[in-house]
Formats: C-alpha cells, structure tokens, sequence
C-alpha cells in the first residue's frame, strides 16, 4: 500500500465524521460543505458528498429545508436532527478514543 492510498483511505473514512461535524454548526448549502471539505483536503468532488447526504438524511441524522436565493432557484440547506446530534456525539467519542490510541502507539503528546 501506497502513502497515497493511506492518504486516500483515511480521509474517506473521516468524511461522514467531517460532514456530520460541519452540519452540527447549523444550517449549512452544499456548496459551504464542499467548499470547507476542500480547504481542509479532506474531499474535492461533489459526486461524494452528495450520495452521503442523500444515506444520512435516509438515516434520519441529517434535514433540509429549501431556502430561497437572490442568485438562482432556491437553495437545500442542511441540518442535523436530534437523531444526528447524538449520532455526531457518539462518532465524536470514537475518534477521541481512537485518536487516542494511535497517539499512544506512535507517542506523540
């Protein structure tokens, strides 16, 4: 395996975990998402994100509401549910713990 596809591997894992994050802070257009999602590199191609919405929404972790623009047709903006906030908290313990864990194996404080 290739540092790469360590690199690639990794990040897709920490997609849901990122987006679930970025839609916790309130309502949110895809384009905000993606646009957040690409300076932290963790994804650049919209085809990703929007068959993850479509899953967390059909889980009842994610909502939207059709918002009105002064640019176009209306927007879907995106929030979580109550479902998706306790969801967003048990995935933000796992990473604590896991981030924990790797830190313990490689030593770094």
């Amino acid at each position: 395996m290739s540092t790469q596809n360590f690199d690639i591997q990794i990040r897709k894992g920490l997609l849901e975990f990122c987006v679930i994050q970025i839609v916790f802070r309130g309502e949110v257009y895809t384009s905000d998402i993606l646009e957040e999602l690409k300076k932290s590199k963790i994804i650049v191609v919209e085809g990703t994100l929007y068959p993850l919405l479509n899953r967390l929404k059909t889980l009842g972790f994610v909502k939207y509401k059709w918002k009105e623009s002064k640019h176009g047709p209306p927007r879907k903006y995106y929030s979580l549910t109550d479902s998706g906030k306790k969801y967003m908290k048990e995935l933000l313990q796992s990473w604590k713990e896991i981030d924990a864990a790797v830190k313990k194996i490689i030593k770094l404080k």
